[in-house]
């Protein structure tokens, strides 16, 4: 029998708890639920003693961890650690170990996440041979990160057998995985012991310094039969913390001598070259799969996936996998490569066209060897759970295309409308008269993993690491939710609130996820869409993270964002409005408001056309007719009356606006008792043609609304979600936390060690003007801009009154600011951001070259890569000097070197 005593360093409040979970049955098996109530000891430490015997079948090694219940039943797991007990190796009757819990949000986490540990801080790989267990009564760990090169850790303390403080008698530890260890004989020492760890330069062979703070303390005498182990957590050393510095581009947008009229995977090694001769650590990506939905341009929006697994056609370089026989094909690679880079832009359509043609010439040389590779066979083993699907998807989508512009979504297809696995693989047997149709999609997908696998390999070679981007939806026409509908509601799209970049809102068109389903199985969609990513990146950026809290929900029939709600959320009750001395009337509040005043005032002269849409009523009213009642309605009815005239774009604006004139939507199925406050009613006429007492009243239940009812609601549900999913990788996770942001999302982001998203443009604090980048807080990226925004030469010259004000107070210069961003404007607001705390500095490259008079791009405006104010985008933009030219540039590569070098961001 052995028995081991657990001690947790935890403070905690009346009605809270700790828990205890391990691999083992008596510890619940490493299930929450499972895991076995701990007892209260003092004010600093929890217990449990646990009793084994030895016929309990136990593993050679117990792993195990504490979680935290708080008084309203919340169960928090401390971030894994990997506390363990060697039972093999050690022989006593009792073990007691004492543990320090590791918060999530603890800022030395963050180093034990791949990009860390096999990257930018790699471990070493020649740990000493480990000492035996036998002789010893204590083993100590503790963490260090941030050693420099030829240090270690080494412990002192006030007894003999820990050196009595006496630096020439450091005892120096062992690298053990994560953890520093040592193994110490202190059976004869009187307790308590007071100790430390400390710095010891190794090459040296000499004392360096104690680690800061009080002095830890010790209390049980083992004796001899007890071995006790202390997990101590991390070093407390007030040091500066590791930061870097980054380069933010859409693969597309890349420009070398061997690419064909858009950015590919085998460019990003020359971007890792340029990342690496500048000081940087990181290359940041805007998602890469496939979103080959209607076969045009609009497929360039990133963000709109057929497949959350599947890669970009678009970005496959077909020369590398052109077989050299063929020189006829070659050539005229060569050639179309030589036409498309003359132009500025992306020239999406023509570039996929002309791919695809040479793809399908190059699988029909290669089809009889390929699926027989090794190579291949490996991945599509490795991946065939979503390849296979996604490569009849594709075949079908084909097969039921009607030519350019004609595919038609799946749940029109002649047939598979339903997803059946059986029926699915079925299709796509080898056998099969059309294989070749599904095949080429393997082909296609296994090529672009090995160059987007070799050029990831190539940026670890090379120090660098890749920061990919997760979109918050998928297409309603992907292979996800054909395969999945469950997952989704596919009578709801995903989008935002309106904000400056967009006044109407934003409407993605994804389908919102049914979170109730997903977390049945453990969210297990979500674990292999990171499972797949992290075999190319290191990092990733959640889009729109604030959907994992609450989603901008708008209903099928709309058209614009301002139609949306956010889901879930606490809606107003109906009995809420009396309360409140509000005389609630259904159709006044919840239909559209219109009238001859609201017609006059917002379309004046043209106020007549719209009437031939309306009934009017008797005093001046008019409701819409029956079938202009919905925003598509109304899409539907211009798509067919004449197409794109001026009065038809008004007009359809001037209904859309009408239709957007409520103060409440109804909660669906509430039976007009619940209901959803449409977002920016200040702005609607509905609003301001009612009294000024119920404008006060609905204002104040306004807010309440959406900024404090829902707060705790919207934290639970993030909960809920976001650790399970943080559990599943050890990739390092920054959020995009911008918009219409509810109070609870830094608190609960900070808990979770989730990097935030900081713009100097977007402050999040109210009643700021701008963001300080001296203030970002360590755990989070820092940019002056991101793709859905303009450079920081096209901002300077949008607005000169705000132009203004930023140069005086925020970059602290007197006088008039220069009317266009002159190179030394650029330059000092990049020296800001890297000197911020953050731990990333990340910046567009079309930033970076804008401090360079000779190389920067004559019209800044030509430099954006998304207008999120225009709901169908042309995503094209594209580097107007190939990154060859780049290369070479060592006036512009110099300089950045040198401002990445001096600000601290340049550590190895």
């Amino acid at each position: 029998m052995v028995k081991i005593h657990f001690y947790i360093r935890f403070s905690t409040k009346f009605g809270q708890s700790l828990l205890l979970s391990g691999n083992i049955p008596a510890l619940g098996n490493k299930q929450a639920g499972a895991a076995v109530l701990m007892q209260y000891l003092n004010d600093n430490f929890w217990y449990y003693t646990l009793e084994l015997n030895d016929t309990d079948n136990l593993p050679a090694q117990i792993n195990y961890s504490y979680l935290f219940k708080d008084v309203n039943g919340a169960i928090t797991e401390e971030w894994n650690d990997n506390k363990t007990i060697n039972l093999a190796a050690i022989s006593t009757p009792e073990i007691s170990v004492t543990d320090t819990w590791n918060f999530s949000g603890q800022e030395e986490n963050a180093y034990y996440t791949s990009p860390f540990l096999q990257v930018l801080l790699p471990q070493s790989k020649n740990a000493a041979k480990l000492q035996p267990y036998s002789g010893y009564t204590h083993l100590f760990k503790v963490k260090a990160p941030l050693l420099k090169k030829d240090e270690a850790i080494c412990i002192l303390g006030s007894t003999g057998d820990l050196g009595n403080w006496d630096t020439a008698k450091a005892i120096v530890l062992q690298k053990e995985s994560e953890w520093w260890t040592i193994k110490i004989n202190l059976s004869n020492a009187d307790f308590y012991i007071a100790y430390k760890y400390s710095i010891y330069n190794t090459k040296k062979k000499a004392f360096v310094r104690y680690e800061d703070g009080d002095n830890r303390l010790m209390y049980n005498n083992n004796g001899k039969t007890k071995f006790s182990i202390l997990h101590d957590g991390f070093i407390h050393l007030n040091t500066n913390n590791w930061r870097g510095a980054g380069v933010a581009i859409p693969v597309f947008s890349l420009r070398s001598n061997k690419s064909l009229g858009t950015g590919e995977f085998t460019d990003i090694k020359l971007l890792v070259d340029w990342a690496k001769k500048t000081g940087m650590h990181l290359i940041q990506l805007l998602p890469v799969n496939d979103t080959t939905d209607t076969n045009t341009w609009k497929d360039s929006y990133p963000y709109n996936a057929i497949s959350a697994f599947a890669l970009h056609p678009l970005y496959l370089n077909i020369e590398q996998i052109t077989p050299k026989e063929n020189t006829e094909l070659l050539k005229k690679i060569k050639e179309k490569a030589k036409q498309l880079n003359k132009k500025t832009d992306v020239d999406y359509d023509a570039v996929l066209s002309f791919k695809w043609k040479a793809i399908k010439e190059i699988y029909k040389s290669q089809k009889n060897g390929f699926f027989q590779q090794k190579d291949y066979r490996k991945f599509f083993e490795a991946n065939e759970q979503w390849l296979l699907p996604y490569a009849v998807y594709s075949y079908l989508r084909d097969k039921n295309s009607k030519g350019k512009e004609k595919t038609i979504p799946y749940r029109e297809w002649e047939e598979h409308v339903a997803f059946n696995a059986t029926a699915i693989k079925a299709l796509a047997s080898p056998e099969q008269k059309h294989f070749d149709g599904i095949g080429i999609y393997y082909f296609v997908q296994y090529y672009l993993h090995v160059q987007l696998k070799a050029a990831a390999d190539y940026a670890h070679k090379n120090g660098i690491i890749v920061k990919g981007d997760i979109p918050i939806g998928v297409s309603r026409n992907s292979c996800d939710a054909w395969m999945e509908p469950a997952l989704f509601h596919m009578d709801m799209q995903a989008g935002a609130p309106p904000d400056d970049f967009a006044v109407r809102g934003q409407n993605w068109g994804f389908p919102t996820y049914n979170w109730e389903r997903m977390k049945k199985n453990n969210f297990e969609w979500w674990r292999r869409r990171f499972a797949q990513m992290s075999e190319y990146f290191d990092a990733f950026r959640i889009d729109h993270i604030l959907g994992f809290f609450r989603i901008w929900s708008v209903p099928t029939h709309a058209v614009e964002g301002l139609m949306g709600h956010f889901v879930p959320a606490i809606p107003v009750h109906i009995t809420e409005f009396a309360k409140n001395g509000i005389s609630f009337e259904y159709s006044r509040l919840c239909q559209p408001y219109i009238t001859d005043a609201v017609l006059e005032e917002l379309f004046a002269d043209k106020k007549n056309l719209l009437k031939a849409f309306l009934d009017e009523h008797t005093e001046g009213t008019y409701t819409l007719k029956k079938e202009y009642t919905t925003q598509k309605q109304v899409e539907a009815y211009f798509a067919a009356a004449g197409g794109i005239t001026e009065d038809n774009v008004m007009l359809q604006s001037a209904l859309f606006t009408l239709i957007t004139n409520v103060i409440l939507f109804e909660a669906e199925g509430s039976e007009q008792q619940n209901f959803h406050f449409r977002i920016d009613i200040e702005n609607t006429s509905s609003f301001r043609h009612l009294n000024q007492h119920t404008q006060a009243a609905l204002k104040n239940l306004y807010i309440d609304y959406f900024y404090r009812r829902q707060d705790d609601f919207w934290a639970k549900e993030a909960l809920e979600k976001l650790p399970a999913l943080k559990k599943s990788t050890n990739m390092l996770i920054c959020g995009e936390d911008l918009g219409m942001v509810p109070g609870c999302v830094p608190e609960t982001m900070r808990i979770l060690g989730l990097l935030s998203l900081e713009i100097q443009r977007m402050p999040k604090q109210l009643g700021r003007e701008f963001f300080d980048p001296a203030s970002a807080p360590y755990l989070s990226v820092i940019t002056p801009s991101t793709h859905d925004m303009s450079t920081i030469r096209a901002w300077w010259e949008e607005n000169r009154e705000k132009t203004q004000r930023f140069f005086n107070n925020e970059m602290q210069h007197p006088g008039a600011a220069p009317y266009y961003c002159e190179p030394w404007v650029d330059k000092a607001i990049i020296i800001q951001h890297l000197y911020s705390p953050a731990m990333w500095s990340i910046f567009q490259l079309q930033d970076l070259m804008g401090i360079d008079f000779k190389i920067r791009r004559e019209n800044p405006k030509e430099e954006r890569i998304n207008d999120p104010s225009i709901a169908r985008y042309y995503w094209r933009y594209r580097m107007h000097i190939t990154l060859e030219q780049l290369l070479k540039e060592d006036d512009l590569n110099s300089e950045l070197s040198s401002y990445i070098q001096s600000s601290g961001r340049n550590e190895k």
